[in-house]
């Protein structure tokens, strides 16, 4: 336990915590929308930068930020900021940049398809591989994978999803129930949450084409021609 001198001082010591890693996470999700342009991999970058035995702290880029802290409390600091005529917009920036990400990773799907497939997103069958907000638990408070199904299904996919910890997924005017796992009916997997249950390397090998969110295929995914990563 540590004692601080206002319930106010606890509250945005809580805040602060989840901030820094929301703006973490945002400075690493701009930088990987950035290297898909330049053709380098985040991923590797991210694991070079960690080799720094001192002044760097790793954050793994994603397709946005889920559950019921990270995404809300940067917006209800700025919201609470405002009282006092102050304008918090490095925050709200952050915010902002992981509030795009779900709409990022729709075009990365859509290039992949269109690049490996020769398809539209229109008319695609495409599996989400995981919708809780984080490896495994059950818990699909503010996930991304929610707003990447809508988005998806908006450009006419026909979407599904596979997660072994979410078997019924009712939020948001969506309404599905885990499918099978069956990399191969599908045009396309997208991994947006790595839950540690799955085979990846299997994964890889028997699906046709899979957008890799989390860096969930590792090295295998890397050399694979099958394998889009964020």
């Amino acid at each position: 336990m540590y004692r601080v001198s206002s319930p106010e001082a606890a509250e945005l010591t809580k805040l602060l915590e989840n901030i820094f890693r929301s703006v973490n996470i945002a400075l690493v999700n701009e930088l990987a929308q950035l290297c898909d342009r330049m053709g380098i991999d985040v991923w590797e970058v991210v694991d070079a930068a960690a080799t720094k035995p001192f002044g760097f702290m790793s954050f793994k880029p994603g397709p946005g930020l889920g559950g019921h802290c990270i995404p809300i409390d940067p917006f209800y600091l700025t919201w609470k900021a405002r009282e006092y005529g102050f304008y918090t917009e490095f925050i709200e920036l952050a915010g902002k940049v992981n509030e795009s990400m779900p709409y990022f990773c729709r075009s990365l799907v859509s290039q992949a398809l269109n690049h490996e497939r020769q398809r539209s997103l229109k008319g695609s069958r495409i599996l989400v591989l995981g919708v809780a907000y984080k490896p495994d638990i059950s818990d699909t408070r503010e996930s991304p994978a929610v707003k990447l199904i809508a988005l998806l299904e908006n450009a006419g996919a026909e979407v599904a999803y596979h997660d072994p910890h979410v078997p019924e997924l009712e939020q948001n005017g969506i309404a599905m129930r885990s499918s099978p796992l069956e990399p191969g009916a599908y045009d396309c997997v997208v991994i947006v949450t790595n839950h540690s249950g799955i085979d990846y390397d299997r994964l890889v090998e028997e699906a046709a084409l899979v957008v890799d969110l989390r860096n969930a295929t590792g090295a295998n995914g890397r050399h694979s021609d099958k394998v889009w990563k964020l």
